[in-house]
């Protein structure tokens, strides 16, 4: 069976889920779990077709890259999104880039590189079953997957 990207990532949420929900802490291991070494996210959008970061953008970035701080890293998700204005392939190319783009950013903040999944969906789903265009899908979704030092 082929995984798309978008199949791959709903298996992942599906997955994360159920072992959300199949885990059951005893009261003193969530007193010594530290909440800030949980799941980050963080959505940076982008011009129309472009792949260049902003300030603002580069400023949610190291934001972003700073709440690792005292997290082991266990995964970095890097996917980049289009609309669905153009061809398909150019707007592959450029959710490349952007992911690209933003990786690089994360890795110059201080997000070590091996942990990175960088990918990118293009306009995949850009636009609804009924027709109409989904919005705000010119950007890449981060998400620091975090856990505590040992």
């Amino acid at each position: 069976m082929k995984l798309t990207t978008k199949s791959a990532v709903t298996a992942s949420v599906c997955m994360a889920g159920i072992l959300a929900l199949s885990g059951c802490q005893t009261w003193r291991e969530s007193l010594t779990r530290d909440s800030r070494c949980d799941l980050v996210s963080a959505e940076i959008y982008f011009e129309p077709d472009s792949a260049d970061l902003g300030p603002e953008a580069r400023g949610l970035i190291a934001a972003t890259a700073q709440q690792a701080a005292g997290c082991t890293v266990d995964r970095v998700d890097v996917l980049g999104l289009a609309d669905a204005t153009g061809a398909p392939e150019p707007n592959l190319a450029l959710s490349q880039a952007r992911a690209a783009t933003v990786a690089q950013a994360l890795a110059e903040a201080g997000l070590p590189e091996a942990a990175f999944d960088t990918q990118a969906a293009g306009q995949l789903n850009a636009v609804r079953p009924d027709g109409v265009d989904r919005p705000m899908r010119r950007r890449v979704d981060i998400r620091l997957r975090l856990s505590t030092p040992d």
